[in-house]
């Protein structure tokens, strides 16, 4: 890099002010989520905006000299803490309560996703992430927001978080990991003989209802199985928490934009579409997003979510499938418990020595989880 180039932040209001080639540039290509097409198309469609309280202002950082940015961020300006997963409900609430005024705040997250992948996009690692991380804390100050948080990120960059004055957060989920395994079989004969028989149970029930199941990725999939998808997600959305945040434009923008990188499993009895489950495609990993029916049939959650997610990570020789928030019932199925991670800024040094307290607590609550779910494992332990 030049001799006294100087580093200059910004923030735009909108991902296409920063253009898909610079963005890109930043992100890679390993993960679907933090990439241009996956958060334009929720810019685009409306569902992330400030009239649903999520409010683009994605950091920039630039360097003298340079034709692309150096670093960026997804960043928002939040007026409610919908659609994160990583709850701090609780923290607004004692927060306002001790006279102070929570939100509006900052959420540097892919809305609607509680996917773990990368926060700080640069293209020269530490340099261009502390940048990052300076630049939003700065703006956090400057704006007198209460807080600043980062979710679901890797390992790497919660430690350089913390390193430098973030307080770090721990939760769960459940992953599964491919041991090498050869095919499905394969990987059932690595279960204890409960589980294995459990899940062969499990796959024959949906087998023998007469369940048609296609796996549609690419040019497959039409624009007619994203108008069963969307009623099977808005079914599903209405019964667990009233409004589903995405709508039926997003689909179609990604569809159009991303469809090598989503595999959606297609369920049919008789002809007439049932279920449908939503994964995106990643370097190494298949990540389960959405699942909906509009029938009851046994069984068929877990074999479109989960088995058909397991068999298509081993035929593709990926390393993980991730199937989101919660789920101690995937244990059960393979998944095993997995540490997640969430940095924390809070403008207010009572509220942080506050809030330190409680997390420090937290983390040894989720470590000893994830040590119970661990003695748990369905794996045999032979």
């Amino acid at each position: 890099m030049p001799d006294g180039s100087q580093i200059k932040a910004s923030f735009a209001n909108s991902i296409s002010d920063i253009g898909r080639e610079a963005w890109d540039a930043c992100a890679g290509h390993s993960n679907p989520f933090i990439g241009f097409d996956f958060l334009q198309a929720l810019e685009e469609s409306g569902c992330a905006s400030a009239d649903t309280g999520w409010q683009p202002f994605h950091a920039r950082i630039d360097l003298d000299g340079m034709d692309r940015p150096l670093a960026v961020m997804p960043l928002y300006m939040k007026s409610h803490s919908y659609g994160e997963y990583v709850f701090d409900h609780a923290w607004a609430q004692a927060y306002e309560r001790a006279g102070g005024q929570y939100y509006p705040k900052l959420q540097s997250s892919v809305p609607f996703v509680p996917a773990t992948g990368p926060r700080l996009l640069s293209r020269a690692d530490d340099m261009g992430r502390i940048s990052l991380l300076e630049a939003a804390q700065g703006l956090t100050d400057q704006l007198g927001l209460s807080s600043l948080h980062l979710t679901f990120l890797p390992e790497d960059e919660a430690q350089l978080a913390g390193a430098n004055g973030y307080l770090i957060r721990n939760d769960q989920q459940f992953h599964w990991r491919n041991r090498d395994f050869r095919d499905f079989e394969d990987f059932l004969e690595a279960l204890s003989s409960r589980k294995r028989k459990q899940i062969r149970k499990e796959r024959r029930t949906v087998a023998d209802s007469g369940i048609q199941i296609e796996l549609l990725t690419g040019g497959d999939i039409q624009e007619h199985h994203w108008d069963h998808f969307y009623r099977c997600y808005i079914d599903t959305g209405a019964r667990k928490w009233g409004q589903p945040y995405l709508n039926r434009e997003f689909f179609s923008l990604i569809g159009e934009r991303m469809a090598d990188r989503i595999l959606l499993v297609h369920c049919s009895l008789d002809g007439r579409p049932v279920a449908s489950a939503l994964n995106f495609i990643g370097g190494n990993t298949l990540y389960g997003r959405h699942w909906g029916c509009v029938e009851d049939h046994a069984c068929l959650h877990f074999e479109a979510c989960y088995y058909q997610a397991i068999e298509f990570a081993i035929n593709r020789g990926l390393t993980f499938v991730e199937a989101g928030a919660q789920g101690p019932h995937k244990l059960a199925r393979g998944y095993e418990p997995v540490k997640t991670y969430s940095a924390h800024y809070l403008r207010d040094p009572g509220f942080h020595r506050a809030v330190a307290q409680y997390l420090a607590e937290e983390r040894e609550a989720v470590a000893g989880d994830i040590a119970y779910y661990g003695e748990h494992s369905p794996f045999r332990k032979d």
